[in-house]
């Protein structure tokens, strides 16, 4: 026990959940209902059970939505569900995602299977399919010839187009003979080939009703059949594995009867368009004919000789005035000539070389002038600037202004109290004078 994992409740409900539902998905299961709940959140709650067993089953409120018929009590459905086990109480229970009446869906899973089967063999490909005829003189029709059908194909036809030959194969089309009776009235039209198309069909009813056209028999006679077929089974929801195989499928009997039948006021309209068509190409071809000739008497005017001899005459004018003009232009040139030379000569004469010499020479002298002239005065003015600034700076300025320069007997410039002693003799130079002095006393700051 030691060397053993010991379980908790949860994990045990959790691996098995684990394993129902990796192991068995999702199933198909047949059953009667019971103790059905339809909760407030919009969940369904239910137990299915036959004779011996019963399981609890739960549907969300996301796939109970798409469910086409009322649950109840006692009913007979089937369902597809994933095996799962609701944890918290550890019950084995199924989640629904689809549930149908029991004999509609065991229709719906073999309609599919057959579905599958003959796509897989190429019986519903589109390279198959026969085209239908634009105009059609002769309509089979494959049907009940009590039904509804037969009557809204036949009043459609002779409204639209009354001289349409209509050929009526009676066929059951509901019970347990309806598909051999539809196969049997498929071949016995390919056999006679006496119709351009065939519809086969009947009025709207449920999927039991229109079970006839899903068997695998009627299938493969439209498949085989040589005359195109147009599929005009129940109303437009309705789609059976009839409609997959046949050349073109019609949503009820009257469109099948509109689709082989052309109307005689359209048939008008196409007349009247054919005819302005070909009234419009004849014009055509008129206007062509016509510039083509009126092309043709052009051209033969060009090659005409009397337009040959005026094309001529007119190109022998031309050349005429052209040699007028020319001559006219040459005899202007030479009386022009001899005044060109005399000019010629007057601007080469050496009268005309001396006058512009003289007049250049005397343009010279007076840029020289001017020359000298303004570098004089601005000899001058630089000279006069200079002056001034050697009397600004000029010591005898400085002394005018009331300063004096002081000396001593070697005439040397005093600058301090230590070059002298008392007693010495020096010499003081003024703005009008100097003066000789003797130091009596020295005072120092």
């Amino acid at each position: 026990m030691s060397q053993q994992h010991i379980l908790q409740v949860s994990e045990l409900t959790k691996k098995v959940r684990f394993i129902l539902e990796s192991e068995l998905n999702t199933v198909w299961l047949c059953g009667e209902i019971s103790n059905f709940i339809a909760a407030g959140s919009g969940h369904w709650y239910l137990s299915l059970k036959d004779s011996k067993s019963q399981v609890r089953c739960a549907m969300f409120k996301g796939n109970n939505r798409r469910v086409r018929i009322t649950p109840r009590n006692g009913q007979q459905v089937l369902v597809r569900a994933k095996v799962s086990l609701y944890e918290p109480r550890g019950d084995f229970q199924l989640i629904i995602e689809q549930m149908e009446d029991a004999g509609e869906g065991l229709l719906r899973q073999q309609y599919e299977q057959l579905k599958n089967k003959l796509n897989a063999e190429g019986l519903f490909a589109a390279y198959t399919k026969q085209v239908i005829p634009e105009f059609i003189n002769s309509v089979g029709i494959i049907t009940s010839p009590t039904g509804a059908a037969v009557k809204d194909i036949l009043t459609v036809l002779r409204r639209r187009n009354p001289s349409i030959k209509v050929i009526i194969y009676p066929a059951l089309v509901q019970g347990e003979y309806a598909p051999s009776d539809i196969s049997h009235a498929i071949e016995q039209a390919n056999k006679h080939q006496a119709c351009d198309v065939l519809i086969v069909g009947r009025g709207g009813g449920s999927l039991e009703d229109l079970w006839s056209f899903n068997e695998e028999v009627v299938v493969r006679a439209i498949y085989n059949s040589k005359i195109p077929t147009i599929s005009a089974v129940g109303h437009e929801v309705d789609t059976t594995l009839a409609d997959y195989c046949a050349d073109l499928r019609a949503p009820t009997p009257s469109a099948a009867a509109e689709l082989v039948s052309q109307d005689n006021s359209e048939l008008m309209a196409r007349v009247a368009g054919f005819k302005h068509r070909i009234n419009n190409a004849m014009q055509r071809i008129l206007t062509d004919t016509q510039v083509k000739n009126s092309t043709l008497q052009h051209r033969l005017s060009r090659v005409h000789p009397a337009q040959q001899i005026q094309v001529q005459q007119q190109q022998a004018d031309q050349l005429h005035i052209r040699l007028m003009q020319t001559m006219q232009r040459r005899l202007q040139n030479l009386n022009t000539k001899p005044q060109q030379l005399r000019q010629s000569l007057i601007a080469c004469s050496p009268l005309k070389t001396i006058e512009q010499q003289q007049m250049q020479r005397q343009n010279y002298e007076q840029r020289l002038k001017s020359a000298i002239q303004n570098s004089y005065q601005l000899k001058v003015e630089k000279f006069t600037g200079v002056i001034e600034q050697l009397h600004l700076i000029s010591p005898l300025a400085t002394i005018a202004r009331g300063y004096s320069i002081t000396r001593d007997k070697r005439n040397n410039i005093i600058k301090n109290t230590e070059q002298i002693k008392k007693g010495d003799t020096i010499n003081i130079q003024l703005n009008d004078g100097n003066l000789v002095s003797q130091v009596t006393e020295i005072i120092k700051k």
